[in-house]
């Protein structure tokens, strides 16, 4: 998908270079977290047209960039009104989250207990992004639900990998405090703007 163009590329690229010649990944998420607020707040970058519209029955995930040499991954997520995630990690990549368009409520979780095909976890009190907000997603703290609380708005974020994330973990609940631990193959939706 490198080959994408849209309205200010070049400056969410020079951010990505930026970050990955960080010293280490606390680093890298830092310069990623701030300059992607301050992208998104300055009106620099256009996303593509196509990342506007949501996808009946799920969130869309469009992948608008992947980095050649870091692999570095970059994900349109648009969320239609009350979509969202169950419980699930990021597979041990770190990423970041920033809000592009409406609002969207993130919760943390904590492990507290990890069975063979079951967990416990502790939720955490939830966050609202609005635009412009951003955070990091740090393993082995990477358990969180995110969806758009809005029931008649669409909600667009923008996430940032260190690779493609295939598949994660998913928690489903089993109703007595324990959560049922899943795979989810995550699929892209076709990003047509040209």
């Amino acid at each position: 998908m490198n080959d994408l163009t849209f309205t200010g590329k070049e400056h969410l690229l020079d951010l990505i270079r930026k970050a990955c010649a960080a010293s280490d990944s606390q680093a890298t998420m830092a310069i990623l977290r701030d300059g992607l607020s301050a992208l998104i707040t300055s009106k620099k970058v256009f996303l593509p047209e196509c990342v506007y519209e949501p996808v009946e029955g799920h969130y869309a995930r469009r992948e608008i960039y992947k980095c050649p040499e870091t692999g570095v991954s970059v994900v349109a997520m648009t969320w239609g009104p009350g979509q969202g995630t169950p419980i699930h990690d990021h597979c041990g990549l770190w990423g970041v989250e920033g809000v592009w368009q409406g609002e969207i409520e993130i919760v943390q979780y904590e492990l507290l207990e990890d069975e063979a095909e079951r967990c416990r976890f502790e939720r955490l009190t939830p966050v609202m992004g609005g635009v412009g907000s951003s955070g990091c997603i740090i393993p082995p703290h990477e358990y969180h639900t995110i969806r758009n609380p809005s029931p008649d708005k669409i909600a667009i974020s923008l996430h940032i990998y260190k690779d493609s994330m295939g598949d994660c973990s998913i928690f489903e609940p089993l109703g007595d405090g324990w959560y049922g631990k899943g795979r989810k193959l995550l699929c892209l939706d076709p990003v047509d703007c040209e």
